[in-house]
């Protein structure tokens, strides 16, 4: 309603995040970084996201190609020409449009869309991988607070950690989406001499998001992987066209040095803060794109942690920290390095183009190649796939978090977050442009930034206390090497091959294991202890509590699974007869669920007591 006063607002708080936090942002990346390098070098590298015996369910192959899809972005197509000009022509301190200005600009360009990104992403996707897979919690970000507060997280500690990530996910697809309308916006006035206003934008966010929205509605699993996959074979042909349409040679030579000079500058770029030469550039840019980085993390964070499981933590941070971050990189090298050679030889004023309208800029560049419209259709086709898979995504993740990871939320509330998404892009654009956008990125990712650094120490804790309890072995069969339990392969062979409904779970819950925790609760009782033994839900709890020294927890459930499909696809109508059913227990102690299905009551014991002898052990109790 007064867009005037909202753009001098946004310009307000964009000063002050910077001036106030800019450090906090900075320190806090830097943080992210050094963490997940250090889980890929440490023992914690070997811990599997999924039981111990888990197999990945993707093909290195699939996972790497999932990998680049979560990396591609409207995000490229719209910086890959104008960031790396930008810098160039005008750096944060010296002299623009020179050769020296050229290669800072790669180095930039290559810091803000490198390691540090995907480090942000990793930082989540890890955390929501391993509670989820190999904990047993719900995919929603308030699990990964489990070892700090506890069964808190189902509390309103939990549910504000939510609504910062709902929060932050909003404004992050809605500031790649506003940032994709005006790309296909110039596209389109391009090819067709649409004309380039605020107009022309909200009525082109509103087509787009009903393309978005009917995708959400009808959730076909084969129509989001085609289009995905349509994204991946756009994309890599327009990469390949410009590679060997411009100076092949010279682009393939620039990669490589390009990346040298990044990896020579990392460490000093990662804390710089220009201090001692104060501008505005440090807002406008890194600290926009720490903002936006953030702001994405739970959307990337949760695409990449529903491919992932099975693959151990090493895996997962070596393939996510360096895949995409090497195929980003060739990307702006070609398209970044492209314009900036036609700049610098006076084929075409880029600079100027950038410094006039910058959505422009991907289209200057490719009308000085062969088959420009071509190429340019090519362009503007793969924003528009973008755009509606963004917003159908960010519209799932959204989902998932606001109905607490419920496997079948109704459609209708994905397609309201769909419609949302589209709304709120519509309306930072009207109300200040590209600064909106910036603005809200940087101010909503400002107090997920707190929870991610708690993310970091709880799935630390979390490690930590899982080693621990793996190094001890006080099971009474610990000779046995088929397994912890004594069973025999007959029972193994049985619970491997079984088939479980949910009918004979239950009986087994209510006819085995409620009588075996009952014996032990009674024979507990007479040494003066006093325990909890209760059934809710379709779950037992046993409780234990030692006063200062804690409680210990062994609960026993029945947990469904279904058949993997496609990370993005519509989740399945899960009916009965698609499912089967495990008993799964969980202790305080044990580190990860294991299935107790076909135990008899002796075995049940067994598991229980040992898990017990190692609390007592850990907490000191004699």
């Amino acid at each position: 309603m007064f867009p005037e006063r909202a753009g001098s607002v946004f310009d307000t708080v964009q000063a002050r995040i910077v001036h106030d936090f800019g450090w906090f942002y900075i320190l806090a990346v830097a943080l992210f970084l050094i963490f997940v390098i250090f889980l890929m070098l440490s023992r914690y590298g070997d811990v599997k996201l999924g039981p111990d015996d888990s197999e990945p369910e993707y093909s290195y192959l699939s996972w790497f190609a999932m990998l680049f899809s979560a990396g591609m972005g409207i995000g490229l197509l719209f910086f890959g020409v104008a960031e790396p000009i930008q810098h160039y022509s005008r750096p944060p301190i010296g002299e623009g449009s020179t050769i020296e200005a050229a290669r800072q600009a790669m180095i930039l360009t290559f810091f803000h869309w490198g390691m540090h990104a995907w480090a942000i992403y990793i930082v989540v996707g890890l955390a929501l991988a391993y509670f989820a897979f190999r904990r047993g919690l719900p995919l929603t970000l308030r699990s990964a607070l489990f070892p700090l507060i506890g069964k808190r997280i189902h509390g309103p500690i939990g549910h504000a950690i939510d609504i910062f990530a709902t929060l932050g996910t909003m404004f992050g697809v809605a500031t790649s989406l506003g940032f994709g309308v005006l790309q296909v916006n110039a596209g389109f006035a391009h090819l067709f001499g649409l004309p380039v206003n605020t107009t022309v934008q909200v009525v082109l966010i509103a087509c787009i998001t009903g393309m978005a929205t009917l995708s959400a509605g009808t959730g076909l699993d084969k129509g989001v992987k085609r289009l995905s996959e349509l994204n991946i074979i756009l994309a890599i042909a327009l990469l390949v066209f410009v590679l060997f349409a411009g100076s092949t040679v010279f682009l393939l030579q620039a990669f490589v040095q390009n990346i040298g000079a990044y990896l020579g500058a990392v460490v000093q770029r990662t804390f710089r803060m220009y201090a001692y030469e104060p501008n505005t550039w440090l807002g406008d840019w890194t600290l926009f794109y720490w903002g936006w980085w953030i702001s994405w993390s739970p959307f990337v964070g949760m695409f990449i942690a529903r491919i992932s499981r099975g693959r151990t933590i090493r895996q997962f941070v070596t393939g996510v920290l360096l895949v995409p971050v090497l195929f980003t990189f060739l990307w702006m090298t070609v398209f970044g390095n492209t314009a900036i050679a036609l700049d610098l030889g006076g084929v075409a004023p880029i600079v100027q183009t950038v410094a006039d309208n910058m959505p422009v800029a991907l289209f200057e560049v490719l009308e000085q190649l062969p088959f420009s419209i071509v190429a340019s259709g090519i362009a503007t086709l793969l924003v528009i796939t973008f755009f509606v898979t963004s917003a159908d995504s960010g519209a799932l993740v959204i989902d998932m978090i606001t109905s607490g990871a419920a496997p079948n939320p109704p459609v209708w509330q994905r397609i309201f977050w769909a419609i949302c998404a589209g709304v709120v892009a519509a309306v930072l654009l009207l109300a200040g442009g590209l600064k909106a956008l910036q603005t809200a990125a940087l101010a909503s990712a400002l107090p997920f930034a707190v929870v991610m650094l708690f993310i970091c120490y709880g799935l630390l804790r979390a490690l930590q206390t899982e080693r621990e309890g793996a190094a001890m072995d006080l099971s009474v069969d610990a000779g046995s090497p088929s397994a912890a339990q004594g069973l025999s392969w007959q029972q193994r062979l049985a619970s491997i091959t079984g088939f479980y409904d949910e009918r004979k779970i239950a009986e087994f819950l209510a006819g085995t294991a409620r009588p075996a925790l009952d014996a032990v609760a009674a024979q507990m009782m007479q040494s003066g202890l006093v325990p909890q033994s209760t059934q809710r839900d379709g779950q037992l709890e046993f409780n234990v509590p030692h006063g200062d020294r804690g409680v210990f927890h062994y609960t026993i459930r029945a947990r469904s699974y279904r058949s993997p499909s496609f990370a993005w696809a519509e989740t399945q109508d899960a009916s009965p007869e698609s499912r089967h059913y495990r008993a799964m227990a969980y202790s305080s102690e044990g580190g990860q669920h294991h299935d107790v299905t076909g135990y008899t009551s002796e075995q049940l014991i067994n598991d229980l007591l040992n898990h017990y002898a190692r609390f007592r052990h850990s907490r000191r109790i004699p």
